[in-house]
This record gives structure tokens, C-alpha cells and sequence, in this order.
């Protein structure tokens, strides 16, 4: 099971970084994870003070072919003012090392300053190349639609889980429209009584089992489920191989 992001193909289980602290051991991890076949990993500016982009740009640096790495910026009120905003871009390029950021997001819409504002100034360095691919953070469809006549959005990161999902209609906005749909904190709920007897039936845990119900919610789903485990960001690769019935999948829906 496979997206894109341009013309890299992904694993269809990325790496959330939000507790990634900058210390010799998340270093290693990062390049454990990459090595065992995670090929997304998602930063932002403010994860742990800007050390999880460090740590990624020490990790990677430079970015093997293959691999995309993702951040975002603008998150707080105030801060998708273009001032603010090309500031953080401008950080996080040096941070993680890069000329260039393959997946950028305004991380939220800000309630001080229009959405196509701060996209401008994404797009500014789109046009660029300073960032290759543009996504938007917490946008309802009709959010998304406005940051589409800016510039072209390739993914959507919205909050959804099986106990979370006001946003049904993006996730399948999203797929109607060939963009990448990238839930955070996809684990973050805890499991249903149904999903432990699933589990059992096929050898797995209960949140492998929720990770390949999202996988199959659609095919646009791309999952970041944060670890500082590499046992863990196995085994949440491993739920790539989980095929759940239709009535399995239904009694979750």
C-alpha cells in the first residue's frame, strides 16, 4: 500500500515526532526508523522547542532519496502573519539542514491574519524551491478550497482517530481529489471492545488492528502515529499487512 507525495512514493505509516527531544539516542532512532522502512517523518517548529527538526536534520542530513520529511509552522495566534511565518520557515530550513523542505503545512489557520496571507508566503518560497510540496493543518473543506486557488495543496493534516472524526467529509474530500489525507494522533483514543477480539483473530495488537481500520477508511490515509520506540514503529509498520474484513472494518465504522 503505497501514496505520493510528488513523485516519491510513501510507506503508508509515517513517523510523528512531537516528543522528539535532541539527544544522541533519538538521533539513532530516527535512523533506525528510516532503515526499517518508514519513509515519511513529520516535524513541526514548535515540537520540543524546535529539537525534533534538529534531531531529524542531524539524523538525515542530508535527506537519503526516498524519504520525505515534513514540517509546519505558523501553529500559534499571530503567527500566520507573513513576518512571523517566513521566520520559521527560515529556521526550520536550518534546522533540519536543508535547502529545501519536501512538505511544508501552515500548521493552523490563524484567526489574525487571512488564510491566503500566509499561504502567499508559503507559496513564496514554493515558487522557489525552497519548499517542494504545500499541505494545510486543521482546515474544514471549505479551508482547503480557498488554500487551493494560492497554491497547490498536496496533503491535508487533520486530528482523526476511530473516536474522533468530525472530519469524515474531508477524509473523503481528499480522496475524491488525489490529496493526502494525514491524521494525527491516529492512536490516540483508546480502542473500542471490539478491536481486542479482532486482534486475536489475526495475531496482532489492538492498535495495529485501528491502524489498518484507517489504512482501509481510504486510500488517501496516511497515518503518523508519534514513537520513540523503534520496536514500536515496527510493529505500526507491520499493520501494512493486516487485511480486515468487510464486516470487521463495518463494525468499527
Amino acid at each position: 500500500m503505497i501514496a505520493k507525495v510528488g513523485d516519491t512514493e510513501l510507506v503508508r505509516i509515517g513517523l510523528g515526532t512531537n516528543r522528539l527531544s535532541h539527544t544522541p539516542g533519538h538521533v539513532a532512532f530516527v535512523r533506525e526508523a528510516v532503515a526499517a522502512g518508514i519513509n515519511h517523518i513529520d516535524s513541526a517548529y514548535l515540537y520540543v522547542g524546535g529539537e525534533s527538526e534538529t534531531t531529524i536534520g542531524d539524523a538525515l542530513h542530508p535527506v537519503p532519496d526516498g524519504v520525505v520529511v515534513a514540517t509546519k509552522g505558523g501553529y500559534r495566534p499571530g503567527e500566520g502573519r507573513p513576518e512571523v511565518l517566513r521566520a520559521q520557515i527560515e529556521e526550520s530550513l536550518r534546522r533540519l539542514r536543508t535547502d529545501t523542505i519536501e512538505l511544508y503545512y501552515l500548521h493552523r489557520v490563524d484567526p489574525q491574519t487571512p488564510l491566503e496571507q500566509s499561504l502567499e508566503v508559503i507559496a513564496s518560497y514554493h515558487e522557489r524551491g525552497k519548499i517542494r510540496h504545500v499541505g494545510v493543518s486543521e482546515v474544514d473543506i471549505e479551508q482547503l478550497e480557498r488554500a487551493r486557488q494560492v497554491v497547490p495543496i498536496v496533503a491535508v493534516q487533520n486530528r482523526y482517530n476511530l473516536a474522533e472524526r468530525r472530519h469524515e467529509d474531508v477524509v473523503d474530500h481528499c480522496a475524491d481529489e488525489g490529496i493526502l489525507f494525514v491524521p494525527y494522533f491516529p492512536l490516540r483514543a483508546e480502542p473500542p471492545p471490539a478491536v481486542a477480539a479482532m486482534a486475536e483473530r489475526h495475531g496482532a495488537t489492538p492498535f495495529q488492528i485501528v491502524l489498518a481500520w484507517l489504512l482501509r477508511r481510504s486510500p488517501a490515509m496516511l497515518p503518523i502515529p508519534g514513537t520513540l520506540s523503534l520496536a514500536h514503529a515496527k510493529e505500526n509498520l507491520a499493520a501494512l499487512d493486516i487485511e480486515l474484513t468487510d464486516e470487521e472494518f463495518e463494525a468499527l465504522r
